[in-house]
């Protein structure tokens, strides 16, 4: 079974930074690509990075260019999402997706309170 954790939500100043883990299980980590997507309250989830299976080709949404960082870590079966400087952007969830399997994780909360 494909299982997505997604945990280091919370609550942070603007301009402050968090960092959000996603531990997986159930399928061999390190050769698939992950991706982190977030979801406002109303609106449609957005795309905001992507990471290959070895780590060495990331993406990025234009609006978290320069601020936030996908690593991975293949020996802890975790992909994680270095947020920096971030912005009011309300209280959005952000999930981790593994494509090859449509799956999704519970989702963690980050309000960013100005």
């Amino acid at each position: 079974q494909v299982l997505l954790v997604e945990s280091g939500g919370g609550l942070v100043q603007l301009g402050g930074s968090l960092r959000l883990s996603c531990a997986a299980s159930g399928f061999t980590f390190s050769t698939d690509v992950m991706r982190w997507y977030r979801q406002a309250p109303g609106k449609e989830r957005e795309l905001v990075a992507g990471i290959n299976g070895n780590g060495d080709f990331t993406t990025y949404a234009d609006s978290v260019k320069g601020r936030f960082t996908i690593s991975r870590d293949n020996a802890k079966n975790t992909v994680y999402l270095q947020m920096n400087k971030l912005k009011p952007d309300g209280r959005d969830v952000y999930y981790c997706y593994a494509p090859r399997f449509a799956t999704w994780g519970q989702g963690t909360q980050v309000t960013v309170s100005s």
